[in-house]
C-alpha cells in the first residue's frame, strides 16, 4: 500500500476565495493509500517547504500531491524539496487548482471550485499510484561550440565563449568575417566609424588562440543533441593554401581580369582573384572560380606565376570536414529585399535610384568614391537626395508586414552623412511614422531634421520618373495635405529588412524554428529569447528579425553566457520525462519519426545472433526528446509511452470518476 501525502495550498486568497482547502485536505485523507493532508497558506514559502519536508520524513511517505499552482511556476521548487527530505522527486505530482480552476470559477460559496479541486487532486493521487521512480538523465558534454555567422553577433559570441576559456569554431560563408556591418560606414547613434568599431574585435577574433576561422564555408549537416553534435562543415575550394598564403596581394594586383563586386553591391569591381574589402580577416585572397579563365579554359595563370610562395592551386576542391560540439550558436544575419520588385521607385531602371546599403557605400572611406557622395550614373554630386523609408516594409502586399526597425535610424544617419559631406545638399525624407525607440535615438532623428536641416515630409511616393536628367519623386505630403513634386539627383530607398537566403534550409538541418518569414524563433520571447526549442542550440542578432547592432552584440553576449553555462559540468542533468518505445509491439511504420518536431526518434536495428536483421524498431534518443509526446499520439499500434504519463496512468486518473 502506498503511503501518499496531499498538500493544499491556499495561495493566500487567489486559490481559499474559491476554494475550500481544508476541504479538500478532509476529503483526501478518505482516499486509501493516503495517509497526511493538510492544507497551508503558501506552500511555496520557505516555512511551507519545511512542512513538506518535515510530514514526508515524519509519516515515511513514498509520494506527494501539491495541489497548488500550474507546474511551470513550482513544480521544481516542490521536488527539489522533496528531493531534500530523501523522496524520489519524481514522486512528487503537481495538481493545478489555481490556473484550472479557482481562477476560472468564481463562486463565492465555494462549491464549485471545492468539488473540482477534488476531483482533480482525486486524479493526480490514482495517476501517482502508478508512477515509477525516475531518474535524471546524465549526459556528458562536449566543451566546444561552433558558431554560423561572422557579423557582429556571431563575432562577440565567439568571443565571449573563447575568453570563457572554451574552443570556437567560427564558420562564415564569405571569404571574410564581419558581415553586413563591415559595409557600413558610420553607426547610429553615436556616429562611430563602423570599420574602426568592427576591425579590432574581427583581429581579435582572429588572433584568439580558442577560435579557429572556418571562412568561406557552410554546415552541411547537423547530427546529434545538445552537449553531443556532430556537424559536417563544406570548406569551399578559396584555390589558395591558406597555411603558405601571406597575404602580400600580389596575385591580386598582377590579376587582369575584373568583375562585378558583390561586397560593393554593384557600385564597382573586383579582381578575380580578390578578397572582399581591404580589412578582410583571414587576410587570404579567394579566387572566383566561375569568372577565372585559367580555370574555365585554361588560360591566364598570372596569380600563380607572380606567387612567391606558390600557394595557387587551381586544383584545389571543395573539403567536408567532421567537428565534434556541444553547443551551436546560429548567427546568421540578414540581407535587404530586393529593390527590384518596387519598379515604381525606378530601382533597375534609373542607375540613381539605389539601395541603403548602397549609400553606406557611397559614404564609406573604403568605399568605391572613397567617401564622397557622388552619382553611380556620372560621377556628380548630387545636389539634393530623397530618402523614401519603408519601401516593402509594413506593406503586406508587395512586401512584408513588420517594420524592420533599422530604417527610420540609418536614414536620419543617411542624412546626416550627407548633410556633413555634401555641403548646401538638401535631403528630403518621406515617412510613414518615425519609430526611434532606444536610447538617444530620438535626439539622433531630431538632430538629423533640425541641426542639419533634412525635410521630412509624411507620406508615400507614388511615382518615379526621369526627366531631363533629373530624377523627379510624385508623392503626398498628408500633413499639409497637398501634392508634392521633387527634382532630385539622387533617391535611396530603405529597403524592408528580411531573412538570408536559405535560412529555411539552415534551420531544418539543424531542427529549429522559422516564422513565415524565415526569421528565426526563439524557444520563448520574453523567458527565453536566445534559446531555440532545440537544446544546444541558440540564436543571437538579426537572424530572429530586424536587429540594430547594440542589440546583436547584447544578444551574441547572451547566446555565449548560455554556452558557458552549459559548459561548466562535464555532465548535463536533463529531466527524465522521456518517450520509451515497447520494441516487441512497435511495427516500424515511421509515423513517430515523421510526427517528431525534435528528429529524437531513430531506427534501431534488431539482430539475431547471428548479426542478421530480423526486424526494424523506432528509438527514442534521450538526449533529444523534449517529452512532448507527440509520437505517442502519432504511434497507431500503441508501442510509445511517456514516461511519468503512460497510457495506464491516464486511464487510472480517468477512471477515478
Amino acid at each position: 500500500m502506498p503511503r501518499i501525502g496531499v498538500f493544499v495550498c491556499q495561495c493566500g486568497n487567489n486559490i481559499a476565495a474559491t476554494v475550500d482547502t481544508k476541504k479538500v485536505a478532509e476529503e483526501m485523507a478518505k482516499i486509501p493509500g493516503v495517509v497526511y493532508t493538510c492544507d497551508y497558506k503558501f506552500m511555496c514559502s520557505s516555512p511551507g517547504q519545511e512542512t513538506l519536508k518535515q510530514a514526508i520524513k515524519e509519516n515515511d511517505l513514498d509520494g506527494i500531491i501539491v495541489s497548488a499552482c500550474s507546474p511551470h511556476m513550482h513544480e521544481k521548487t516542490f521536488r527539489k524539496a522533496s528531493e531534500a527530505a530523501g523522496l524520489n522527486p519524481y514522486q512528487c505530482e503537481i495538481t493545478n487548482i489555481r490556473e484550472q480552476c479557482s481562477w476560472v470559477h468564481h463562486d463565492k460559496t465555494k462549491a464549485t471550485g471545492t468539488v473540482k479541486s477534488i476531483d482533480l487532486t482525486r486524479m493526480t493521487i490514482q495517476r501517482l499510484k502508478k508512477n515509477q521512480p525516475l531518474k535524471k538523465i546524465k549526459i556528458p558534454v562536449k566543451k566546444k561550440a561552433l558558431v554560423i555567422g561572422g557579423g557582429i553577433a556571431g563575432i562577440q559570441a565567439a568571443l565571449d565563449i573563447a575568453e570563457g576559456g572554451r574552443e570556437v569554431i567560427l564558420v562564415e560563408k564569405e571569404p571574410s568575417i564581419g558581415g553586413n556591418m563591415a559595409r557600413l560606414s558610420e553607426t547610429f547613434p553615436t556616429m562611430d566609424c563602423s570599420q574602426c568599431i568592427l576591425t579590432p574585435k574581427m583581429v581579435e577574433a582572429e588572433l584568439n588562440e580558442n577560435i579557429t576561422l572556418y571562412t568561406y564555408s557552410e554546415v552541411e549537416k547537423v547530427d546529434g543533441y545538445i552537449g553531443n553534435f556532430t556537424v559536417t562543415v563544406r570548406r569551399k575550394s578559396k584555390y589558395v593554401d591558406e597555411e603558405r598564403c601571406t597575404g602580400c596581394g600580389e596575385c591580386i594586383e598582377k590579376c587582369p581580369f575584373k568583375v562585378e563586386s558583390a561586397f560593393e553591391l554593384g557600385l564597382n569591381k573586383r579582381k578575380v582573384i580578390y578578397t572582399p574589402f581591404p580589412q578582410s580577416v583571414p587576410n587570404i585572397p579567394v579566387i572566383d572560380a566561375p569568372n577565372c579563365p585559367k580555370i574555365q579554359k585554361d588560360k591566364c595563370g598570372a596569380c600563380a606565376i607572380v606567387c612567391g610562395p606558390k600557394c595557387i592551386d587551381f586544383k584545389m576542391e571543395d573539403k567536408l570536414e567532421t567537428v565534434e560540439v556541444g553547443a551551436i550558436v546560429v548567427a546568421t544575419g540578414y540581407q535587404l529585399m530586393p529593390n527590384e520588385r518596387f519598379g515604381e521607385y525606378g530601382y533597375g531602371r534609373i542607375k540613381d535610384v539605389i539601395s541603403g546599403l548602397q549609400f553606406e557605400r557611397l559614404a564609406s572611406s573604403s568605399g568605391p568614391t572613397g567617401g564622397e557622395i557622388r552619382r553611380p550614373s556620372d560621377g556628380k554630386v548630387p545636389e539634393s537626395v530623397v530618402f523614401i523609408q519603408c519601401v516593402g516594409s509594413r506593406d503586406e502586399k508587395k512586401g512584408v508586414s513588420y517594420c524592420s526597425k533599422i530604417c527610420c535610424m540609418y536614414t536620419a544617419k543617411h542624412t546626416k552623412l550627407y548633410s556633413h559631406k555634401v555641403h548646401g545638399g538638401q535631403a528630403y525624407v518621406f515617412y510613414m511614422d518615425i519609430r526611434s525607440g532606444g536610447k538617444r535615438y530620438e535626439e539622433f532623428v531630431r538632430g538629423a531634421i533640425e541641426h542639419d536641416g533634412a525635410m521630412y515630409l509624411r507620406g508615400r511616393v507614388s511615382r518615379v520618373y526621369e526627366k531631363n536628367g533629373k530624377i523627379i519623386v510624385q508623392g503626398a505630403d498628408t500633413l499639409s495635405g497637398s501634392q508634392v513634386e521633387i527634382e532630385a539627383d539622387m533617391v535611396v530607398l530603405a529597403t524592408a529588412v528580411v531573412s538570408r537566403e536559405g535560412a529555411d534550409g539552415l534551420a531544418q538541418r539543424l531542427g529549429i524554428g522559422y516564422d513565415k518569414h524565415k526569421f528565426y524563433n526563439e524557444y520563448h520571447p520574453k523567458l527565453k529569447p536566445v534559446e531555440t526549442v532545440t537544446a544546444g542550440i541558440y540564436l543571437a542578432g538579426s537572424c530572429m528579425g530586424p536587429m540594430d547592432i547594440p542589440d546583436s552584440v547584447a544578444q551574441g553576449s547572451a547566446a555565449a553566457s548560455k554556452v558557458l553555462a552549459l559548459f561548466s559540468a562535464d555532465e548535463m542533468a536533463r529531466e527524465p520525462i522521456t518517450s520509451v518505445v515497447n520494441k516487441v509491439t512497435c511495427n516500424a511504420c515511421w509515423d513517430c519519426l515523421t510526427a517528431c518536431p525534435y528528429t529524437a526518434i531513430e531506427r534501431d536495428a534488431i539482430k539475431d545472433r547471428k548479426g542478421n536483421i530480423v526486424k526494424w524498431v523506432a528509438k527514442v534518443n534521450d538526449g533529444v526528446c523534449q517529452g512532448c509526446g507527440v509520437c505517442v499520439a502519432a504511434c497507431r499500434s500503441k508501442s510509445i509511452d511517456l514516461k511519468g504519463y503512460t497510457d495506464e496512468q491516464v486511464f487510472a486518473a480517468i477512471n477515478t470518476f
